[in-house]
């Protein structure tokens, strides 16, 4: 059976503001080795982790305290067949008051059972939600992927001309 989309949510005791602020801080809770703006609409950045995944994106949608929402301009695994798999798709960020709670259900559009990375994808999207992103708003200190010294060069100049 095809699974239509990857979706996690967490609960936690925060205001919408202190999730949605935590959710456009992508590297205190994904990445350091985030490049370019990621809190603001048409915002592009990309994200590197080693030489397995290079990511461009672009927030297409921004909704203050209740909903973020990234396309996938380009994207570059080393371990898939089809390496540009997320390409296209969009991650979405929608964020609830649930009494005196918060809820922040992710949704990683597209994201679906028959791509080659889905099992890989849901256990690290999964992560960097109910851990390193949860941490980030309730304590102020994610767990994201640390700094490298550098991007893939050669995938990121390519990218960098196609945009220009």
């Amino acid at each position: 059976m095809d699974t239509p989309d990857f979706t996690t949510s967490i609960l936690v005791n925060q205001s919408p503001s202190e999730v949605y602020n935590a959710v456009n801080n992508v590297r205190g809770w994904w990445s350091e080795e985030i490049e370019g703006s990621t809190n603001k609409l048409n915002d592009v950045f990309m994200y590197h982790y080693k030489d397995v995944h290079i990511s461009k994106m672009k927030l297409i949608e921004v909704i203050p305290n209740q909903k973020i929402v990234w396309l996938v301009l380009e994207n570059h695994f080393n371990f898939t067949k089809d390496n540009s798999e997320w390409k296209d798709t969009n991650i979405s960020f929608e964020i609830t008051k649930k009494g005196n709670q918060t809820e922040l259900k992710f949704t990683h559009i597209g994201l679906t059972s028959h791509y080659e990375c889905y099992e890989i994808c849901q256990e690290a999207w999964g992560n960097y939600i109910q851990n390193s992103l949860r941490k980030l708003i309730e304590t102020g200190k994610g767990e994201p992927n640390p700094k490298e010294g550098g991007f893939n060069g050669e995938i990121v100049k390519k990218w960098k001309l196609q945009s220009n």
